[in-house]
């Protein structure tokens, strides 16, 4: 019976504890690692994220560029971070439920390793070229590749933007070469600056330079024509019928954190989601906010590993 009281006493403390340390959550400053570079879409929503949970909660939340390895880096060093809400990550459709697939050896697991907060929103992806580039259009790089096999190089500065790749070599047979970048901001400045003829990054990256003439976009992967991308055609329009791929961005805490945690962080990250100002500045940077509960964030990431693993398997995919 002592023992019982104990374990009782014991388990009343702990719960106890958790629930002030909710109540008092944040008291410090908050992590949020983004696992790409500075200037890359996930990074320019997530800073938007970061500054309106400052102003809401009082603490500073800040980002932490950690990229590399496809997004493995600043995922593994995520994964690895005390359970206590002040390092959180801004995952991917890449970190979450396609590395698993191409990497033998990631440093995580996106199932075990992390706790779901909030599906943030979409990014859809754009193939888009130097100005100078000849075709205007996805169906007009596909033709030029034909004729030219292996000598149009497309920058792919993610694991999202070498899947669209893939399977538009796959879908269209077009031989195009593909070159692995690190980031958005080098492969930007090489495409702008004709070292690489075309790339394939988000509109969050891109348009800006499109807008402003530095780039051309040839498509946009969504099925339909996208809001964030006015006149631009989707690929599925270009001769290639239900060609979809669009990356998305969610916030994670490592396996373990409080639940009462993850609620606060849920409930304020609706709050500021359902905002009109937010969903107007969300599309102006290329996000389609989306939202939701943390169980609705883990069904759609079940959906989507089970929708992308064959695919990478089917065309033998490997992390770089």
């Amino acid at each position: 019976m002592r023992v019982l009281t104990a374990a009782a006493a014991l388990l009343a403390g702990l719960l106890s504890c958790t629930a002030v340390q909710a109540q008092t959550y944040p008291n410090k400053t908050v992590k949020i690692i983004v696992p790409y570079q500075a200037g890359q879409g996930t990074d320019v929503a997530t800073r938007y994220f970061a500054d309106q949970l400052t102003k809401a909660l009082g603490q500073t939340f800040y980002v932490d560029n950690k990229p590399g390895a496809g997004g493995n880096i600043g995922t593994e060093a995520a994964a690895h971070s005390p359970a206590d809400g002040y390092t959180l990550l801004m995952g991917t459709n890449g970190t979450q439920t396609m590395n698993e697939f191409l990497y033998a050896a990631p440093g995580f697991d996106p199932g075990k390793d992390f706790t779901p907060i909030m599906l943030v929103g979409l990014l859809p992806m754009v193939v888009a070229a130097n100005p100078s580039f000849p075709a205007n259009s996805v169906a007009e790089l596909v033709a030029a590749a034909k004729a030219k096999p292996d000598k149009i190089d497309v920058a792919l500065p993610s694991t999202t933007a070498r899947l669209v790749f893939e399977l538009l070599k796959e879908r269209t047979g077009a031989p195009l070469f593909g070159v692995p970048y690190k980031g958005s901001a080098t492969a930007i400045t090489e495409v702008m600056g004709g070292q690489v003829q075309t790339m394939v990054d988000t509109v969050t990256a891109l348009r800006g330079h499109v807008t402003s003439g530095k780039l051309k976009a040839l498509g946009i992967t969504t099925l339909k024509p996208s809001e964030l991308l006015a006149g631009v055609k989707p690929v599925a329009e270009q001769g290639v019928p239900g060609f979809e791929t669009t990356g998305w961005v969610a916030l994670y805490a490592p396996r373990g954190t409080p639940e009462p945690i993850i609620a606060a962080l849920s409930k304020e990250l609706t709050r500021i989601l359902i905002e009109p100002e937010t969903r107007q500045r969300l599309l102006q940077i290329g996000l389609d906010p989306v939202g939701g509960t943390p169980a609705s964030l883990a069904e759609f990431e079940k959906r989507e590993r089970a929708k992308w693993g064959p695919v990478i398997k089917a065309a033998g995919l490997k992390g770089e």
